[in-house]
């Protein structure tokens, strides 16, 4: 007996790859590092855009890795281990992270900068066109 999901519906055509994208998006993610979204509206030659804003103070940007693959925006971070040094309490880790966020068809990141400890990601949405096309049909005899 197969399995039933939102995504089989008869009329869900096409949409398989969106249900294993929910999947890894469930699996990805945990709270390091924290994060903000926001809206920003455009302006006269600016796009509306989305900023991703990260906490990743202790890192610098040769510690960063940011991608985009299938739809998907990486975020890594990996401090390099310093010289040995006798703390006497060590409250901040050299912790590795990594943050996935997943991306709409056609969204482009525009620019990535680091600022007081902040990684902010700018995405541009993409223009949405409703295009109607005609299918025409053949008759066969």
């Amino acid at each position: 007996m197969s399995r039933m999901t939102p995504f089989t519906h008869p009329l869900l055509l096409g949409f398989d790859a969106m249900e294993k994208t929910l999947e890894r998006m469930a699996k990805a993610n945990d709270g390091y590092p924290p994060y903000n979204i926001e809206r920003l509206p455009g302006g006269q030659d600016v796009p509306e855009r989305l900023r991703i804003t990260i906490a990743v103070a202790g890192f610098s940007e040769d510690d960063l890795d940011v991608t985009t693959a299938d739809n998907q925006l990486v975020i890594r971070g990996r401090q390099q281990e310093q010289e040995k040094r006798d703390f006497l309490y060590r409250g901040i880790a050299a912790r590795q992270f990594q943050r996935v966020f997943v991306l709409a068809d056609g969204m482009q990141v525009r620019e990535a900068r680091m600022r007081n400890g902040l990684l902010s990601i700018d995405l541009v949405r993409p223009e949405i066109s409703n295009v109607v096309k005609k299918i025409n049909i053949s008759v066969s005899e």
